[in-house]
């Protein structure tokens, strides 16, 4: 909403339908709303567990973001619905500089078959990351792969917080 923040006028909530997305939406348009945002700027859409076919919403998105107001999508997106969702922005040509999209629920894992040059500058907020350059992960991975007896897997963040 500031400068420093991009600017952002217009607000897309996406998110998978269950409770954590409809909570962490519900507080957000909230909040969005508090701070002067017009209900008309905020878009909010659901799809179910596991969904792939995300031509529609993305032109959703698009159009929605195509009003002449700087817009973001908040996605609450979960599981491998993320793929097909972050693919589908990518076919439709949206980048970040565009419409940026900040996830709270997709990690390392999900996004690890993905071309990656659609995905610069998109973010992303979960409480831990595999890539992360420290001993202390690099001892939890090492911890963790000898305890699953699987040197390949992608560590997220609720086996870290099952570790700690």
């Amino acid at each position: 909403m500031s400068a420093d923040g991009g600017s952002v006028k217009r607000w897309v909530l996406e998110g998978t339908d269950y409770v954590y997305p409809r909570t962490t939406n519900k507080i957000l348009e909230a909040y969005l709303k508090s701070k002067g945002v017009p209900a008309e700027d905020i878009m909010v859409n659901y799809t179910p567990f596991g969904f792939s076919d995300w031509q529609t919403e993305v032109s959703a998105i698009k159009k929605f973001g195509s009003a002449g107001k700087k817009t973001a999508v908040v996605s609450t997106v979960n599981g491998d619905a993320n793929v097909p969702f972050y693919k589908e922005l990518g076919n439709q040509g949206i980048k970040a500089e565009d419409i940026p999209v900040m996830a709270f629920s997709v990690g390392e894992e999900e996004l690890a078959g993905l071309d990656t040059k659609p995905l610069v500058g998109h973010l992303a907020a979960w409480n831990y990351f595999e890539s992360v350059n420290t001993p202390e992960n690099k001892k939890f991975i090492a911890d963790w792969h000898k305890f699953i007896k699987n040197n390949k897997r992608t560590t997220n963040d609720p086996m870290e917080a099952h570790y700690i």
